[in-house]
Order: structure tokens, then C-alpha cells, then sequence
């Protein structure tokens, strides 16, 4: 791929939910001219084994003919991997051209996924994943484990989706005055990602005396860049607010702060970032 623009990285695994993380990589690539890469991460240490039973393995040179024996297993089974995850990569490949990108690449990778995407960082303009994956998939989990670790170790922007493809018709960002969602709103504004797209900003929480003015800040910036912008300040339970008013505005995407607290204080206390990823059903863009 012949071009040094920053790219949207789409993290995916070998999961039915992979096709949905590739179409909303493209659209997102084709609306900010973007180049796309798509991400997979074999993991070192597959908690898989032959199912023999090497206990009776005794006599002279019996150690060392086991351990050549378990090496050529464990190889071939990284060869599998690696040829099963290459055709993996390049039928996504496919599906985003076929969308229209035109810089589109594929990149695998073994280690672990929050390290590696880490490592990617400098160079990705967006991360897109999938809010479940293989792993949710199969332990019927509505939040993918990996999510929050690979959220919290980044600084970029992080689309998180869910089933189904929808191109993002009306989206909502859910404004609570504060540092990273006054930076999203100008992110926003400068991007080309959400151009021509109704927006509608919604305060909800404590109550502020504040909140009017922060509100009028906000959409005068995104008025000022073109948007069709609405507002709602409605106080109340976060979670429930924002719920509601996805609903009944028939809102294709949300756009909110992700984890504002520290890592412990959301263990103690639990994470509002978190409860909403769980409870939305729509694709949710992560600012940090």
C-alpha cells in the first residue's frame, strides 16, 4: 500500500461479527479518504492441545523424541493458523473493495491483541472493532473481553460495532461538557467522517447550571462547520437517557467520552462507559 496517510485499522478475529467490523472500516475509510488495514492477531499461546495423553512416554531418549514431537505439532498447527488466518484476511480484503476502497491491506500479527494494536497506534487514524468477538461468540458474553483493555490503552478515536451494517444516517453524541467530549465535538467538525450527517447532542446526568452554555458551545461549533445540529438537556440517569433518546431519534450511531475514571475506580465503582456499551444496540464511536 503506496501512501504514508494515517489509516483506519480494522481489528478483526475469525468470528462471524468480522464481516460487520469490514464494512464499517470501509465506509469509514471511503468517507475520510482513508487507507484501510485490516488486523489479525494470533494469539502466542492457543489454549488448545492434542488430546493425547504423553504420561506413559518412558525409556532412553524417550524426553527428547516427545519434545521434537510436540515442536512439530506446535508448528504445524502456527503454519494452519497463519494460512487460515491469510485467506481470512484477504476475502475482508475483497469485501472492502468491493465497498470501493482502493489503498486496502492486511497485516497478521502473533502476540497479544492489546499490545500489538498499541503498536499500530502512531499510524491509525480510527480503530474498528467488533463490541463481541470469537470469544463472546462462543460464551454468549454481550461485551467482547478484550474491548475495555484495548480501549483504555489507546488514544485514539474507536468505533465499536455491533451486528448488521447500517450507514450512519443520524448520530448522536452524548455531550457532557467536559475536556474529551469538547475535543470530540472539534474533531468532529474538522472530519469529513460525519459530513452532511444530522447530529444531535444530548446532555444528560446532574444537573449543571452550566449545561445551556456548554450545550450552545457545542452546536455553534458544529453549526459553524455545516452540521444540521439538534440538542436535548435532559438530567437524569445517563445510561437510561441516552437509551431512550437513541430510540426515539432514531439514532444510527453514538458518539461519547470512553472511561473518564481510572481503571480502579471502575472496578470499585463500575464503569458508565462500559453499562452503555452493554445495553446499546448500535455502533458506538469511543472518544479519548
Amino acid at each position: 500500500m503506496e501512501t504514508n496517510e494515517k489509516k483506519v485499522l480494522a481489528c478483526v478475529d475469525r468470528s462471524r461479527f468480522a464481516e460487520y467490523v469490514a464494512d464499517y472500516a470501509a465506509w469509514a475509510a471511503l468517507r475520510m479518504d482513508a487507507p484501510l488495514e485490516f488486523l489479525h492477531v494470533i494469539d502466542h499461546h492457543p489454549e488448545r492441545g492434542s488430546g493425547e495423553d504423553h504420561s506413559g512416554a518412558i525409556g532412553i531418549d524417550a524426553q527428547e523424541i516427545l519434545l521434537t514431537k510436540l515442536s512439530a505439532e506446535d508448528e504445524a498447527r502456527t503454519q494452519s493458523a497463519r494460512e487460515q488466518s491469510r485467506i481470512f484476511l484477504n476475502r475482508l480484503r475483497e469485501r472492502a473493495v468491493t465497498a470501493g476502497v482502493v489503498h486496502a491491506d492486511v497485516r497478521q500479527r502473533h502476540g497479544e491483541l492489546e499490545e500489538t494494536i498499541a503498536e499500530q497506534e502512531e499510524d491509525m487514524r480510527l480503530l474498528v472493532l467488533g463490541r463481541r468477538g470469537e470469544a463472546a461468540e462462543t460464551t454468549n458474553r454481550d461485551l467482547g473481553r478484550n474491548v475495555e483493555r484495548v480501549v483504555r490503552a489507546l488514544h485514539k478515536p474507536i468505533l465499536t460495532v455491533t451486528e448488521c451494517f447500517r450507514e450512519p444516517r443520524r448520530v448522536m453524541i452524548a455531550f457532557d461538557g467536559g475536556t474529551v467530549t469538547r475535543r470530540g465535538v472539534e474533531m468532529i467538525a474538522r472530519s469529513p467522517l460525519f459530513r452532511n450527517v444530522p447530529i444531535h447532542l444530548l446532555m444528560s446526568g446532574k444537573e449543571n447550571r452550566e449545561a445551556p452554555e456548554q450545550l450552545d458551545w457545542a452546536k455553534s461549533t458544529l453549526e459553524r462547520s455545516g452540521f444540521d445540529v439538534s440538542t436535548s438537556l435532559i438530567p437524569g440517569d445517563a445510561e437510561r437517557v441516552i437509551a431512550k433518546a437513541v430510540k426515539d431519534e432514531h439514532i444510527d450511531m453514538l458518539i461519547m467520552g470512553a472511561f473518564g475514571h481510572t481503571p480502579l475506580r471502575s472496578i470499585l465503582f463500575g464503569s458508565k462507559t462500559t453499562d452503555l456499551l452493554r445495553s446499546s444496540t448500535i455502533p458506538t464511536l469511543l472518544l479519548r
